[in-house]
């Protein structure tokens, strides 16, 4: 069976994710106990022949009840039963402005006197288990509806159970690192094509900004050195049972330096990869590279 479990900050798209996997194939169930878990799991693997499993288990469960999920997931992984923990974060400022934004009440405040920013901080310290068991975390503050659905298909629905899944992605400091990034490298002492005002309203994907950066042998030096310590790490990554990891790049904008970054090591990483998932936040892009695609 392919379980899958949503979990994360009620607002960040668990519901979103949900049916994306559902309409994937899955059968879906929200806001399920974590203590059934385990014989939810039994009951649909022996009588129904269920293949694929998606459950979201977050804030919402009985007092207490998250505390015993780990136990739980232990328990499964000893039996064989593989799964995935996903976990969908976004800036807290971004939550304050969409509950305020749709006038829902956050989980947390029914029944209680806690402020919505209180409770959204009481949230993120109730999951923090939930948190670290994770696999995989996306950062939804910058996604679309539809950019969500794209990454849940792309990152969990169609991954290989057993190879690591590993995603490129570019990013500007003035918008702040990533939330699910798991390594982060600082391209902002590359020369900026920004102050160019030929080129400045370009993006590293443009020739005119590549052919700018490949003028100074630093720039592909920082790319080569980025490259040998992946080639040489991820290796003990995926053999540390890790099934995701988020390389992030960043310059000050996101715009050049850190997108061009990211497009070369997402070819150059093609020799020991099948595909890599490409993405450049503040340009809105992302796709998924591979080896087909490979030119030597």
């Amino acid at each position: 069976m392919q379980l899958v479990i949503i979990s994360g900050r009620s607002g960040s798209g668990k519901s979103i994710a949900l049916q994306a996997l559902e309409d994937l194939g899955y059968y879906a169930i929200d806001n399920l106990p974590a203590m059934l878990l385990g014989s939810l799991v039994d009951e649909l693997r022996h009588q129904t022949g269920c293949t694929h499993l998606a459950v979201s288990i977050d804030a919402r469960n009985l007092p207490g009840a998250l505390a015993l999920l780990p136990g739980l997931l232990e328990g499964m992984r000893a039996r064989g039963i593989g799964f995935n923990v996903v976990y969908l974060t976004t800036d807290a400022r971004i939550l304050l402005e969409r509950y305020s934004a749709t006038r829902r009440r956050h989980p947390l405040t029914r029944d209680t006197d806690m402020t919505l920013e209180e409770a959204i901080a009481k949230e993120e310290e109730t999951l923090s288990d939930v948190r670290d068991l994770a696999d995989l975390t996306i950062d939804t503050s910058r996604l679309s509806v539809h950019d969500l659905r794209r990454r849940i298909a792309d990152q969990v629905a169609h991954r290989q159970p057993g190879k690591l899944t590993l995603t490129v992605e570019s990013f500007g400091y003035k918008r702040g690192v990533p939330l699910d990034a798991d390594l982060v490298f600082d391209a902002r002492c590359l020369p900026n094509p920004y102050w160019d005002p030929a080129l400045r309203g370009l993006n590293g994907r443009d020739a005119e900004i590549e052919a700018f950066l490949r003028g100074y042998p630093m720039v592909d030096a920082m790319c080569e050195d980025i490259r040998g310590w992946l080639e040489r790490w991820l290796p003990a990554y995926q053999n540390s049972q890790r099934s995701y990891i988020t390389v992030a790049i960043g310059c000050t904008g996101g715009q050049h330096r850190s997108v061009y970054l990211v497009e070369q090591l997402g070819r150059l990483l093609l020799d020991a990869h099948d595909d890599i998932q490409v993405r450049h936040r503040e340009l809105s892009v992302q796709y998924t590279r591979s080896a087909e695609d490979h030119q030597p």
